[in-house]
């Protein structure tokens, strides 16, 4: 029990960007107490629990391992100006991408959430040195990988841990992943990983419990031109393929590519350390690999259009102005053209870059806006089409559109299904099917309590329904909500928002 304490004490301190010297001035302790705390060393009281959840502003403590609460009091208008954050989904593939690297990787403004936690403590088990730097993370590769060590449990609980594949696959003759977990949205299928993989001379047999990884020889697999035709334009499987062939010395051409926002994330990344790259924003990615790669990297995370696109949704759920700064506008230009012939109202400014200098970057003011049904179904498609991860704010922003909205979730089994707890808010939604569902509008949300699902976009939807809904609501257990979202209590609270952490001690 201690040492799970302890390892929350650690991610809230770290999600809270605190070092523990910080967090021991502020419960006016030393260092090596909040070490010994933090390893699970040192017995700790409920007063002192008590005394670091005032220090951290939440629970360590909660009445299930690993849930925390919000209550919230809807129907406030927000103001102000907020920032778009860094991608979960670049950076997870970033870290699984520096395993490539034998110097030093320093990746810049890396989001401090529940998914990078989990693969920094995989990467940390296996060897890796990780050390965070303010808002940065620093990552020394060992000279050996020790895969016996692996963190089983926080490798179970992310599904980006597949993509180690890709990079370990250079180092290692055969190795054990555990089997990865991540988000419950129905059979979500790992063989185009294995298919995409076998062009490298990767075998993949699984378990119950683990991917068991074999390797041919090097001389097999190097100095040998490719091509590679996924067999599912994933975001995932495109990263692995890159992985495979960032230290493939030869050219590999990669086709049926996503070419997804954090596919180009992984582009600029590997062209930073001297992999060529061609294609990038395509589906045909043309890759002259490396023989190998030892140098110190430094790289810039960019921005994550399903953070732009959270607060657009609540700003209209809210029926609010407020700006968003740094939005990555190539990835949500479709999805602002839905709501402009919805009737949403915005005002954009000129395009900047990003500090990869590859990403176009907006600025966004809303308006507050009457909305209509869309004129066609919302449905998601392979970049440059809605991005999957933005469909579900859809389904909540519909709840307050005159008429009726088909959202068609065909990528997902389960995930319509979740959208119908925006009945319990007020909504009105008739599932067709386990991929299409009708929501009719506009409805007015009033504000009960529920439990996230135990998947990031439909959570984060119902936690904008109770922004806009009246009364009181409370959303326990936010772990999903968590694994994406970086500050997200504090961030809503300083646009105007009613909304805190449920004491629950």
């Amino acid at each position: 029990m201690t040492n799970d304490i302890g390892k929350r004490l650690a991610d809230l301190r770290e999600a809270s960007g605190l070092t523990q010297t910080e967090l021991a001035r502020k419960l006016r302790t030393t260092q090596s107490a909040i070490a010994r705390l933090e390893s699970g060393t040192q017995n700790i009281s409920t007063e002192t629990l008590k005394k670091i959840s005032k220090a951290l502003g939440r629970n360590v403590l909660t009445l299930s391992p690993g849930s925390m609460s919000l209550t919230i009091e809807g129907g406030k208008k927000l103001t102000g100006t907020i920032e778009t954050n860094t991608s979960k989904n670049g950076a997870v593939a970033l870290l699984c991408a520096s395993l490539l690297n034998r110097g030093r990787t320093t990746l810049r403004r890396m989001p401090r959430i529940e998914e990078v936690h989990r693969i920094i403590e995989v990467l940390q088990s296996i060897g890796v040195n990780v050390s965070w730097e303010g808002g940065d993370v620093v990552l020394t590769p060992p000279r050996r990988f020790d895969l016996g060590a692996i963190d089983k449990e926080a490798a179970a609980r992310t599904r980006s841990v597949i993509m180690f594949i890709g990079s370990l696959m250079h180092y290692l003759d055969s190795f054990s992943l555990p089997q990865s977990g991540g988000c419950k949205l129905g059979s979500r299928t790992v063989r185009p990983h294995f298919y995409a993989l076998e062009h490298f001379g990767v075998k993949i047999d699984t378990t119950d419990d683990a991917f068991e990884v074999s390797v041919s020889s090097v001389q097999t697999r190097r100095n040998k031109d490719r091509e590679v035709v996924l067999y599912e334009s994933g975001d995932t499987v495109t990263e692995n393929a890159l992985l495979a062939a960032a230290l493939t010395p030869a050219t590999t051409v990669i086709k049926y590519a996503s070419a997804n926002y954090m596919v180009q994330e992984v582009c600029a990344f590997l062209a930073k350390a001297g992999v060529g790259i061609e294609g990038v924003g395509t589906t045909t990615l043309t890759v002259t690999g490396l023989a190998e790669l030892d140098v110190d990297i430094e790289y810039t995370l960019s921005e994550d259009p399903t953070d732009s696109m959270f607060f657009l949704a609540a700003a209209i759920l809210t029926n609010s102005s407020i700006t968003i700064t740094r939005a990555p506008i190539e990835f949500l230009e479709l999805e602002l053209l839905v709501l402009e012939k919805m009737g949403f109202k915005y005002e954009r400014s000129k395009v900047y870059l990003s500090d990869n200098g590859l990403t176009k970057l907006v600025d966004l003011k809303t308006k507050p806006s009457k909305l209509v049904a869309p004129p066609e179904k919302v449905h998601s498609r392979p970049y440059p089409g809605l991005n999957a991860d933005n469909l579900p704010f859809f389904a909540v922003i519909a709840t307050q559109a005159e008429g009726q909205t088909l959202i068609h979730d065909w990528m997902y089994e389960k995930r319509a299904l979740y959208f119908t707890e925006l009945d319990k808010l007020g909504g009105d939604t008739l599932l067709a099917d386990p991929h299409r569902i009708y929501i009719n509008g506009r409805t007015p949300l009033k504000g009960a309590e529920l439990v996230c699902p135990p998947a990031l976009r439909p959570a984060t939807i119902l936690l904008i329904a109770m922004l806009g809904a009246s009364g009181h609501s409370v959303l326990r257990n936010i772990y999903s909500i968590n694994r994406g979202y970086e500050k997200l209590v504090e961030r809503l609270s300083s646009l105007g928002a009613d909304i805190k952490y449920l004491e629950e001690f």
